[in-house]
């Protein structure tokens, strides 16, 4: 149940915001914001919800978690109205609508400085003439309107001129968004009298230091509906685990499934050994299958071949699928290993859901995990990779290599890049009293020959120095150095050492 009229009003009587700084503005998720108020001994954060069934307004001594992207209402109100004075903080009538009205001079500031810049308006204001309103100082003024209604709640910010500057929620069908003039609704026909609630079954009454009014909604609201949102968050977190889960289980059956098949790829290149042994029951084949004695197991075997082709041929076909399946056995384990690694890195991520007991950081954790993989924030630009203690960096194109070696490269790390051949940046990060060993530097070579026009011959010629011995190219493209102090690497590309670093990628 949202507040009443008698209970908003009896929050802001008891907040008492007149002449306070607004400090800082946080908003967690979609549906709550924070303000962070000071005035001289008076510290206060003025928690607002919108979420429907629960819109209040009561001021807050919990740590409020900032949202790990910046959100859009958010970040405008810090450039319009962090640093500014609260007039007036009263409600509209029986409205349900909060007004506060705030004066920011010039610059964003915090206190003491916001305080004494105002200090000094007024001082300025009380020695012009009532006449003589050229040389004062000019304020900009803003109206915070936080509409509380349980179904339609929405917070406003507007300029002088009445005009909606955004809000919070952006609805063009009501005209609730930028540059639509701000409407007050009409006063309500019905006049039914509401009661504040003591929220008695809070208690604190009879403690040592009894608990504010705020205090009372504050614990009243966290403990109920945090324990259903919370609840609510976690149903959640079980379907998308669920979901993710069932999908990787059945990509790893399908996998195990290929990779018994090729475990038994034997059986192809002994049919291949029979269709050599009996080239004649080939040729002499009334349909595409041919039986013939089998050595190994005593009895018959039933061989498909393809009438059209020669023993040889056929036999040929069965050697190039035995070839394959052979080849593509150490592919399969490691799509494998990647598989078992995602279904463990699922099972840790759900885990830690589960222990959560902060329904906004939950609520946090589960939007990031619907974030495209693509769109994610990463430390730097390209690839990383960690292996046996060293990491490794990958420029892929012209943007990342510059960027990389600009930002992110040092003058003791290590870079290698093809000869000859356009291709990504790699370093590997120095490490204090250690060089680099071979093992590490073929890692990487690996890295620089499969990120270069190399890649198709397979193998490549390096060159590698240390960071501090590049130089840029006066006037080249982006990126392009000349090395010095270089040395010479030959690498030919080694799959299982590439499946190796794929399976390390970001650890």
């Amino acid at each position: 149940m949202s507040l009443n009229y008698a209970e908003i009003d009896r929050v802001l009587l008891e907040l008492d915001l007149a002449g306070a700084f607004v400090q800082e503005i946080v908003q967690p998720n979609f549906d709550s914001l924070a303000l962070y108020t000071y005035k001289p001994g008076a510290a206060k954060t003025v928690f607002v919800c919108l979420a429907s069934g629960a819109t209040r307004i009561h001021e807050t001594r919990r740590k409020i978690t900032k949202n790990e992207k910046p959100l859009r209402f958010n970040e405008l109100l810090k450039s319009k109205i962090k640093g500014a004075r609260i007039l007036s903080c009263n409600q509209i009538g029986r409205e349900r609508i909060v007004r506060i009205e705030l004066e920011k001079a010039g610059a964003v500031f915090v206190m003491p400085r916001a305080e004494e810049k105002f200090q000094k308006i007024q001082d300025a204001r009380a020695k012009i003439q009532e006449t003589d309103t050229d040389n004062e100082e000019k304020c900009e003024r803003y109206t915070l309107f936080i509409r509380l209604w349980s179904n339609a709640a929405n917070v406003f910010l507007c300029g002088e001129d009445g005009k909606i500057i955004d809000s919070f929620f952006r609805r063009p069908a009501k005209n609730e968004m930028s540059g639509e003039d701000f409407v007050l609704p009409e006063p309500g026909k019905s006049q039914k009298i509401f009661e504040a609630r003591e929220f008695e079954e809070i208690g604190g009454e009879n403690s040592e230091h009894p608990l504010s009014y705020s205090e009372k909604i504050d614990r009243f609201y966290s403990e109920s509906l945090a324990k259903n949102s919370l609840e609510s968050l976690l149903i959640q977190a079980e379907k998308w685990h669920e979901s993710h889960r069932s999908r990787l289980e059945s990509a790893l059956e399908n996998l195990n499934s290929k990779r018994d098949e090729f475990l038994n790829s034997g059986s192809l290149k002994h049919s291949g050994d029979l269709i050599l042994v009996y080239p004649g029951e080939v040729s002499s084949a009334a349909g595409n299958f041919i039986e013939v004695d089998d050595w190994e197991t005593g009895g018959k075997a039933r061989i498909r071949i393809d009438a059209e082709k020669s023993a040889q041929e056929n036999a040929q076909d069965y050697y190039e699928r035995y070839k394959k399946a052979q080849s593509g056995l150490a592919a399969l384990e490691h799509d494998i290993r990647l598989t078992e690694k995602s279904i463990s890195e699922l099972d840790r991520k759900y885990e830690q859901m589960v222990q959560e007991k902060n329904p906004i950081r939950l609520e946090q954790i589960l939007r990031k995990t619907q974030t495209p993989k693509q769109l994610e924030k990463k430390a730097h630009p390209g690839l990383e990779y960690r292996i046996d203690g060293w990491t490794i960096l990958v420029g892929r194109d012209a943007e990342e290599n510059d960027d990389l070696l600009r930002h992110y490269a040092r003058g003791s790390d290590l870079w290698l890049h093809a000869r000859d051949y356009h291709g990504g940046y790699v370093f590997v990060k120095a490490r204090a009293g250690k060089t680099v060993p071979l093992e590490i530097l073929l890692y990487a070579g690996n890295l620089a020959v499969y990120y270069s026009k190399a890649r198709k011959n397979g193998s490549a010629d390096l060159y590698y120095t240390q960071v501090k011995h590049l130089r840029r190219a006066k006037n080249g493209p982006k990126g392009l150095v000349l090395p010095t102090n270089e040395k010479n690497l030959f690498i030919k590309l080694d799959e299982s050492k590439l499946r190796e670093l794929e399976e390390k990628q970001g650890e």
